[in-house]
């Protein structure tokens, strides 16, 4: 068995970014740009007023000053201040030539074409004055490749002056399901089976890093499940669930290779999850996952998300950790990298109570993994642990 780390690197060496495309700002959310993204404009433009008041120069403070005109919003003031003038501004409007500084409304006083200074008025010249260029300027940076599009980044994007973003091609993977005792989720009860959830699980895990076909359900047969496999060898990314590990119905292995996969690892020293399988076939990167419910959601949020990140253009495809207090104690932990699935609420992490790879019921009322490391000793509440935050 390998340790994980080693496997979420030979895993990521064998993918490159897909190609690249342009996207709409609207479709860019949770994208990976694909390259340096720079301002084609200034941001704000000119000197805006961030107040509502009047646009004076502040060495003439404390006035008073003959109203010439009025400069709002998207309607800017035509001339230049003359000596003893001032302008009516509003909030986001453009300063007039020659104006400096913002008499607040709350601090003047206007009557008979005349404004007076009523209060303490501005302390200095530029008060309440967004100065051109003092968010970006026009060639400035403001996404670097392999950053997240986030909405803050995508309305930045916007203000700069973009109408779409150039990212990598979302990455294709197909979803197999194995094994005799699954049948669609919805479908009448049969005798000895049971629904099948990883796909459905998967494909919401993947949703917004990649596009996702589900291939269905592909019984415990080595010719059926070759077939299956050759078949999607043109997507990005294969991942099958169940058939894993060494049993007589376990097929996954001498299927992939006798569809002509190469593999280039096959277990982990990790629970969940141990009997993990990667390799390539075709154009697809295949990962062959667990079929319990618990350890395909575990080995796909540390492998295959990560995976799926890194073709789309991540420059940080794995998970991160984060550190919280333990809520209650945990026991010495064995030989192998172990991921509790816990419920994390105002920095305390709570395992839950139980921890079958097979019990879906705790892995959905959790938001949290607490990493164990190998041989590591009791653990009482209150100490502070690594975890993994989880969708």
């Amino acid at each position: 068995m390998i340790s994980l780390a080693e496997a979420q690197a030979r895993l990521l060496a064998l993918a490159s970014p897909t190609p690249l495309e342009t996207v709409s700002l609207i479709e860019a959310s949770g994208r990976w740009a694909a390259s340096d993204i720079a301002a084609l404009r200034t941001q704000p433009a000119r000197d805006l007023s961030a107040m509502d008041g009047y646009a004076i120069r502040f060495a003439e403070r404390p006035g008073p000053w003959r109203l010439t005109g009025e400069s709002a919003a998207g309607r800017a003031f035509g001339g230049a201040l003359g000596a003893g003038e001032t302008v009516r501004i509003f909030t986001g409007a453009a300063l007039p030539d020659a104006a400096d500084t913002i008499l607040i409304q709350e601090d003047a006083l206007a009557t008979d074409g005349v404004v007076y200074m009523t209060g303490e008025g501005p302390s200095a010249a530029g008060a309440h004055v967004r100065a051109a260029a003092s968010d970006f300027r026009k060639r400035d940076v403001i996404a670097s490749a392999g950053d997240l599009m986030t909405p803050a980044r995508i309305a930045l994007a916007a203000l700069a002056g973009h109408a779409g973003i150039p990212v990598h091609r979302k990455p294709r993977i197909a979803l197999i399901s194995t094994g005799d005792e699954l049948r669609t989720p919805g479908s009448p009860e049969r005798a000895d089976t049971i629904p099948a959830s990883n796909a459905p699980m998967l494909a919401a895990l993947f949703a917004h890093a990649a596009d996702v076909e589900d291939l269905g359900i592909v019984a415990d047969d080595l010719d059926s499940l070759a077939h299956a496999f050759a078949a999607a060898k043109t997507f990005d990314i294969l991942i099958t669930t169940g058939g894993a590990s060494v049993g007589d119905h376990d097929l996954v292995r001498p299927a992939l290779l006798a569809a002509g996969a190469s593999l280039d690892f096959w277990k982990i020293a990790m629970r969940p999850g141990k009997p993990v399988m990667a390799g390539r076939l075709g154009d697809a990167i295949v990962l062959g996952l667990p079929g319990n419910p618990v350890s395909a959601y575990v080995t796909a949020f540390l492998l295959a998300l990560p995976l799926a990140r890194h073709i789309a253009g991540s420059l940080l495809p794995l998970p991160q950790t984060e550190a919280a207090l333990l809520g209650s104690p945990l026991g010495a932990n064995g030989p192998r990298l172990d991921h509790r699935r816990a419920a994390l609420q105002a920095g305390i992490v709570t395992p839950a109570p139980s921890n079958d790879s097979a019990m879906l019921a705790a892995l959905a009322a959790s938001n949290a993994l607490i990493i164990r490391q190998p041989d590591a000793p009791p653990a009482a509440g209150g100490e502070m642990v690594e975890v993994y935050r989880h969708p």
